[in-house]
C-alpha cells in the first residue's frame, strides 16, 4: 500500500504489522527529511502515489546538475588549497631530489623482484616493500 509522503511509518514488532501515521501538521511537513526531498526534487506532484517518466527525469536531472555544481566547487576549493604534481616535480627537480609516484616505485620493486640479477634477499626485501604499496591501494 502506497502511503502519502511526509507519513510517519513503523513495524510493530508486537503485531508484525506495518503502521502508517499522517503528519501533525496542516501543511503535511512533519520532518525536515520531507523538507529536503521536496527541495532537491523541486517542484514535483509529491502527493500523488506515482510519478510520471518526465517528473522522475526532470528530478533526477536537477539532482545532477547540483551535484556537478558541488563537486566543481569543491574541486575549486582544494585546487587553491594545493598544487599539482607536475608543479611539485618540477620544483624538486630544481632542488635535485627525485619524487616517485607509488606507482613507479611499485614499478620498480616489480622489475627488482622479477630480475635474474637480484639475489634472494633483495627479492624478498622487494616484495616486503611492495606489499606495503599494495596494502595502501
Amino acid at each position: 500500500q502506497a502511503v502519502p509522503a511526509g507519513s510517519h511509518v513503523r513495524l510493530n514488532l508486537q503485531t508484525g504489522e506495518r503502521e502508517a501515521k499522517l503528519p501533525d501538521s496542516e501543511n503535511g511537513r512533519s520532518d525536515t527529511r520531507e523538507e529536503r526531498r521536496r527541495k532537491r526534487l523541486g517542484k514535483v506532484e509529491a502527493d500523488s502515489n506515482s510519478f510520471t517518466s518526465q517528473e522522475l527525469k526532470k528530478a533526477l536531472a536537477k539532482m545532477k546538475e547540483s551535484e556537478k555544481a558541488e563537486r566543481k566547487a569543491h574541486e575549486e576549493e582544494v585546487r587553491k588549497k594545493f598544487r599539482p604534481i607536475e608543479q611539485l616535480k618540477e620544483e624538486f627537480e630544481k632542488l635535485n631530489v627525485k619524487m616517485e609516484t607509488d606507482y613507479e616505485i611499485m614499478v620498480k620493486l616489480i622489475s627488482k623482484f622479477n630480475s635474474s640479477a637480484s639475489t634472494l634477499d633483495e627479492k624478498v626485501a622487494a616484495l616486503y616493500d611492495l606489499e606495503y604499496y599494495v596494502h595502501q591501494v
